[in-house]
């Protein structure tokens, strides 16, 4: 919620600029911001051990995809305000499963959590999931948004930036991948009993009813979306 409110409040920044005629002078600086904060975000996941730390980096990872579509006006515009919402959405499911994980493991380090998989069925399969919906694996709706900001950079022949653009987001799901395939799998660590909570219909309805949400996205985009999200694109 809190990056969804920093985003509209740039858009904001990003209207009353073109209205001044300035639009030239603020996308450049808002493209070499989401790349510089994607380059930060990768850095910093790569081998990250606490997986909570991991997914605010992510976050700070797609607000700089924000930027980036800001920066590139038009079809990125449209594609910024469609990862709004897929970001929302598949981040969900992480922190609500970061959540349950914590309360059942009691640590929030990737070594202190093991075969999650064994341990909380549910909640490891949300959390493999979720992580590729974040990771922008098809058919999330994570993928298409992030291909539509690729989209815009490519028929802008902005070369330099897809190829950072495809670099970093290939970094993220490296390291990403790392921590969360580390988690889901193995046994769990020698000489400690998860004593905490594990699954239940509470804990794990809502992260499972946003997965649909953005899986479904990812699949079909209502007309009415469509139609809000080009109405709200437009300069």
């Amino acid at each position: 919620m809190s990056t969804s409110c920093a985003f509209l409040a740039l858009m904001r920044v990003t209207r009353v600029c073109e209205a001044a005629g300035q639009a030239d002078f603020v996308r450049p600086i808002f493209v070499l911001t989401g790349l510089l904060s994607m380059g930060v975000a990768a850095v910093f996941v790569l081998g990250q051990k606490d997986f909570k730390r991991m997914l605010a980096y992510s976050s700070v990872e797609h607000m700089g995809i924000l930027f980036l579509g800001l920066g590139l006006g038009g079809l990125g515009v449209y594609g910024a305000f469609l990862h709004m919402i897929n970001n929302g959405l598949a981040k969900g499911v992480m922190f609500l499963t970061a959540g349950n994980i914590h309360r059942r493991y009691g640590s929030k380090t990737v070594a202190g959590v093991q075969g999650l998989w064994r341990e909380m069925p549910l909640s490891g399969v949300l959390w493999t999931a979720g992580f590729l919906a974040v990771t922008a694996t098809p058919p999330f709706g994570v993928f298409v948004s992030e291909f539509t900001i690729l989209r815009a950079a490519v028929s802008g022949h902005r070369w330099n930036v897809v190829a950072l653009f495809l670099f970093f987001l290939s970094v993220v799901f490296a390291g990403m991948a790392r921590s969360v395939l580390s988690m889901v799998q193995g046994e769990p660590p020698k000489g400690h009993v998860p004593d905490g909570p594990g699954d239940s219909l509470l804990t794990t309805i809502t992260p499972v009813v946003l997965l649909l949400a953005t899986l479904s996205l990812g699949l079909y985009l209502p007309a009415w979306l469509n139609k809000a999200l080009t109405a709200a694109a437009l300069p």
